[in-house]
C-alpha cells in the first residue's frame, strides 16, 4: 500500500506525517522538513489542520482516521491510551490493569514506546505511578511541553511540570 508524507512545523519541532490514501499512519519528531509527497491524500491535509488546532489550544479531541501498525497487544494498549482526556493523565499501572493484568505495567511501557501516532494516540498522557515523567520517544522536554500546554489550556489547571 503506498505511503504518503508531509511535514509540518510544529511548537515542538518539525512533524512528519505519513498515510495511506484513506489513514494515518504515523507522526514522528523529525530535526528537519525533508520532502512532502507530490501527492497530499485529504487524510494529511485533516491531519495537519487538527494538529495546528491542537497547538492553538482550540481541539482536545482529534478525529481522524488511524491505522496504526503494530501486534494485537499493541493496538489494545493504544485504544486504552486514546481514551485518557486531554488535560489529564494515567499511568503505566492505571492502563495494565485496565487491560486486564496489572502484572502488564513493562508490556504496557513497552507498547506506549511503539506508539507508531504520537500526540494523536496520547502516549505523553501515560506517567509513572509516582507522577514522574517517564521516557518519551519524542524526549522528556516535549513531553512536558505537551502535558503543560494540554494543562494551560484545560479551565482550572495548574501547571504541574
Amino acid at each position: 500500500m503506498e505511503q504518503f508524507t508531509r511535514y509540518m512545523n510544529s511548537p515542538i519541532g518539525w512533524l512528519k506525517l505519513q498515510s495511506t490514501e484513506t489513514d494515518l499512519t504515523s507522526v514522528s519528531f523529525d530535526s528537519k522538513k525533508a520532502e512532502n509527497s507530490a501527492v497530499q491524500p485529504t487524510i494529511l491535509e485533516e491531519t495537519e489542520s487538527q494538529l495546528n488546532e491542537y497547538f492553538a489550544g482550540e481541539r482536545k479531541h482529534f478525529k481522524l482516521q488511524l491505522a496504526p501498525e503494530g501486534t494485537e497487544f499493541q493496538k489494545k494498549i493504544w485504544l486504552l491510551v486514546e481514551k485518557v482526556a486531554f488535560g489529564k493523565t494515567s499511568s503505566y499501572l492505571e492502563i495494565a490493569k485496565q487491560s486486564g493484568s496489572e502484572k502488564n505495567t513493562r508490556a504496557v511501557g513497552l507498547a506506549n514506546g511503539k506508539n507508531p501516532i504520537p500526540i494523536i494516540i496520547p502516549c505523553h498522557r501515560i506517567i509513572g505511578s509516582s507522577g514522574k515523567l517517564t521516557g518519551y520517544a519524542g524526549g522528556l522536554e516535549r513531553k512536558r511541553w505537551l502535558l503543560n500546554h494540554e494543562l494551560a489550556n484545560t479551565p482550572c489547571a495548574d501547571r504541574l511540570f
